[in-house]
């Protein structure tokens, strides 16, 4: 183990990291995919001759490459690679495709394409759309006309590159957003928005040396990157990959790599929870998980169940990697549902409509603010108009709707966009998930705003549920477990049974196109049956 020490914060960047790494911990294990081992060392070489392939090709400072491709070394080793050129590293989501997927690309007027075999004919399909210079893949070229060999890049020399000139504010790369509200916005993210994570984020982990941290999450991702391969990077530590998250495999690969941390997100972990139970659950090296968001009633009996500590919650998004965290450092227990209190680098407040604080106990939008350069993210990526609406002064506007108690605990609320408006209140359909999720014969769910019919200014919960195999159960019997669980006024208006509901790969529900698909003809109206609320 070797966290990294910088004398001066202005020196963090990605390409002088790898570079310590290698010269202060170099026979350590870094990179672990499956029976493939890279150390530090061994990882900086083959980083270098890759810079030098890439310099070839013209890459160099402010330069944007994309990557869309399987999680492998070689995506490691281009992210490093090209942040040591001073370039900028673009990920797109591999399940786009067709018009989404040129766009995607062509949007980040990119001069370098690098995919895979597995990727190649949905790249083929728009490359006569694509205005990029050159396209690379790793495998055959045959697979995809015009393309070079990415292995073919690594011919150049292993000299270390000029990092000379190159700062922590660079612009590192450019994420997009998960499009859960819509089209895409590429989050233009420095390099010490990366360290800043990465630190933020070890500090709810207990970090050893020896430890192995475990990833399936895609890489193009911002968490796989922040809590996975940036963490273990600056920390010192192994990561082991797999390309995919998988509900059998989950813990034997745990077993197989002897993994001691782990980060799941979304839906991942509830899977893992509903799986069939082994007498062997809890024989596994796993001593941490990070879980986001984990039902406060479901942490203890998942802890119990898989001999695991399950860290406490927090807060982020794609423009602010890390807003709040449960520091264990700072109290060892929190209040259930609470997402932690904000790092030491950001000031952060909870505004009404009018740009007023809201009083303790109510919610708000959450405001953020830097104290220092560098923090959160540089802008949307050639959406100024965008940057501008995101910030008020020096304030950024994240979306999300939180409250506050009097020691000064955050509790997720829900996305502005998603809370219901119903009879003068401002309704968290996440909070409507979290208590339906409760009951024993729901698998998944979805709350979200149908526009009333009766009152055009006020919305009506509509639930979508997945029911569990083998268990039957009737609309009613869900309203009525939310009412004896919950305020009436969380109780839906409507109830329809799905076989489906729309994630991003990444496991977040796309509220907007439960919006979209509206009322089914399938869908119980609590008004038209009859239903009686209990207040």
């Amino acid at each position: 183990m070797n966290r990294l020490q910088f004398d001066d914060i202005r020196d963090r960047h990605i390409g002088r990291a790898i570079r310590m790494q290698a010269e202060q911990n170099g026979d350590t294990r870094f990179l672990v995919f499956d029976r493939t081992v890279y150390t530090f060392h061994e990882t900086n070489v083959e980083v270098n001759r890759l810079a030098a392939g890439l310099r070839r090709l013209g890459i160099g400072r402010g330069d944007r490459v994309v990557f869309y491709m399987g999680s492998a070394p070689e995506v490691m080793f281009l992210v490093l690679a090209v942040n040591k050129l001073g370039a900028v590293w673009v990920p797109v989501n591999t399940d786009y495709k067709g018009d989404w997927l040129q766009d995607t690309i062509n949007r980040a007027r990119a001069r370098l394409l690098v995919t895979d075999e597995a990727h190649a004919e949905r790249v083929a399909a728009v490359a006569d759309g694509l205005a990029v210079e050159q396209i690379a893949i790793l495998g055959d070229p045959a697979h995809l006309t015009g393309s070079i060999a990415f292995g073919g890049l690594y011919t150049g020399s292993a000299t270390e590159p000029d990092l000379g000139g190159l700062g922590y504010g660079d612009v590192s790369s450019v994420l997009w957003t998960s499009g859960t509200t819509g089209r895409s916005k590429g989050v233009m993210q420095s390099h010490n928005v990366w360290f800043e994570s990465a630190f933020g984020g070890d500090s709810m982990y207990d970090t050893r040396p020896g430890d192995i941290a475990y990833n399936v999450m895609p890489m193009y991702n911002s968490g796989a990157w922040a809590t996975s391969l940036f963490r273990t990077l600056f920390c010192g530590i192994t990561l082991a990959v797999d390309p995919t998250f998988s509900v059998t495999a989950f813990w034997d690969r745990v077993r197989f790599y002897g993994a001691t941390q782990a980060f799941t997100i979304g839906a991942m972990h509830m899977f893992l929870w509903a799986a069939p139970e082994r007498p062997d659950d809890a024989d596994n090296p796993l001593r941490e998980l990070q879980a986001v968001p984990m039902p406060t009633e479901i942490k203890e009996p998942f802890a119990r169940r898989f001999g695991v500590r399950v860290l406490g919650q927090g807060m982020s998004q794609s423009e602010a990697l890390v807003i709040l965290r449960q520091d264990p450092r700072l109290r060892p227990s929190w209040p259930p549902g609470c997402c932690g209190n904000p790092i030491e680098a950001l000031d952060v407040r909870l505004m009404d409509d009018a740009g007023n604080e809201v009083p303790v106990g109510d919610a708000g939008e959450l405001w953020v603010r830097p104290r220092r350069p560098f923090v959160i993210f540089n802008g949307y990526f050639d959406d100024p108009q965008a940057t501008a609406s995101a910030f008020e002064g020096e304030w950024y506007r994240t979306g999300d709707m939180l409250r506050r108690d009097a020691d000064d605990n955050f509790f997720f609320v829900d996305r502005k966009k998603d809370a219901v408006r119903y009879k003068g209140r401002n309704i968290s359909t996440f909070e409507v998930e979290m208590v339906a999720r409760r009951h024993p014969a729901i698998a998944d769910c979805g709350a979200f705003g149908i526009r009333s019919q009766e009152l055009a200014s006020e919305d009506e919960i509509k639930l979508n549920v997945i029911l569990k195999p083998g268990v039957s159960v009737g609309e009613e019997e869900i309203a009525r477990f939310i009412n004896d669980n919950a305020p009436y006024f969380f109780v839906p208006r409507y109830i329809e049974f799905v076989t489906e509901l729309p994630y991003t790969p990444t496991q977040k529900l796309q509220k907007y196109k439960l919006r979209e698909a509206g009322l089914g003809p399938a869908a119980w109206d609590a008004r038209k049956a009859g239903f009686k609320l209990v207040h």
